[in-house]
């Protein structure tokens, strides 16, 4: 499926009154993103392309082909961006946070319980844990609490329970067989019942939540004068997390005063743009 960015012309919008220099694009997955702010302001000398996914970064290669002078690559987590920039300032910062659809769709990373592969869902294959290991060595307190947490499952008890009963028989390898496991125990409705358990060990997996806010805090730190910070999250716990650390930043003007969502005719071309919701700021200290 081809990747379609989400909110490109509000991303755009949010920094079309700006003279970027230099730019942190903390989540580059396809490029999208990339290729229509390099577009829209020639006058950026340096693009800071960063990306956990090698598999992203090799796919952003080709769309920003054009730009090849301007942009650096960056495999790693964007919260460690003061370690890439070397004390320079940034005059625009964006983060589409979560997973890509491009990892959706390669069924074989264990994102989706709509594909049987291992349980991985790793955003950068060279890290360690796996939702594997979460879900055959945590105890089940700790996987209730992490369901609760990070996927609001209000049945994250008895998903805990289930799971580490099955566990004592054989180890849970696959996301087909964490999702037989929980079909019993958790409520059907609009929503495919193992979507919060999935979404909850995703987040886990990849430690999303800590990344958010440590990288937020370091952007915010490292923007110029004048320098905006744009953030894209799909779910609630992102968007009450920048929500937050936007409002309690005294050097900050927020510019949304809710949050932009996607049109109808987006959602209609691109489904998974009905949960987006795009914060932007500037920093005025």
């Amino acid at each position: 499926m081809e990747h379609v960015p989400v909110l490109l012309n509000e991303v755009l919008r949010a920094f079309e009154e700006s003279r970027l220099d230099v730019f942190f694009e903390g989540t580059v997955g396809a490029g999208g993103h990339a290729k229509a702010i390099l577009e829209a302001h020639p006058e950026i000398r340096r693009y800071l392309a960063c990306d956990r996914d090698k598999s992203a970064i090799e796919i952003a290669k080709k769309q920003l082909q054009p730009w090849w002078e301007k942009v650096e690559w960056i495999h790693g987590p964007f919260a460690e961006l003061e370690n890439y920039l070397m004390h320079q300032k940034i005059d625009g910062f964006f983060i589409d946070i979560g997973v890509s659809s491009m990892q959706f769709d390669e069924g074989s990373r264990g994102f989706s319980f709509r594909s049987d592969a291992p349980l991985d869902m790793r955003m950068d294959k060279e890290s360690s844990v796996t939702a594997e290991e979460l879900v055959n060595e945590l105890s089940e307190t700790e996987l209730a609490r992490i369901f609760f947490e990070y996927g609001e499952e209000f049945r994250s008890r008895a998903a805990a329970r289930t799971i580490v009963m099955a566990r004592k028989k054989r180890p849970i390898r696959t996301t087909f067989e964490l999702t037989a496991i929980l079909e019993p125990v958790l409520r059907k409705g609009k929503v495919h019942f193992a979507t919060k358990v999935f979404q909850a060990l995703r987040i886990a997996v990849n430690d999303e939540l800590g990344q958010l806010k440590k990288g937020l805090t370091a952007a915010i730190q490292s923007l110029a004068p004048n320098g905006i910070v744009a953030v894209i999250s799909f779910h609630s716990l992102e968007d009450r997390i920048v929500k937050w650390m936007f409002r309690e930043d005294e050097r900050l003007e927020i510019l949304t005063k809710k949050p932009i969502e996607a049109t109808r005719e987006e959602v209609k071309k691109n489904p998974r743009a009905r949960s987006a919701k795009l914060r932007y700021a500037r920093k005025i200290i």
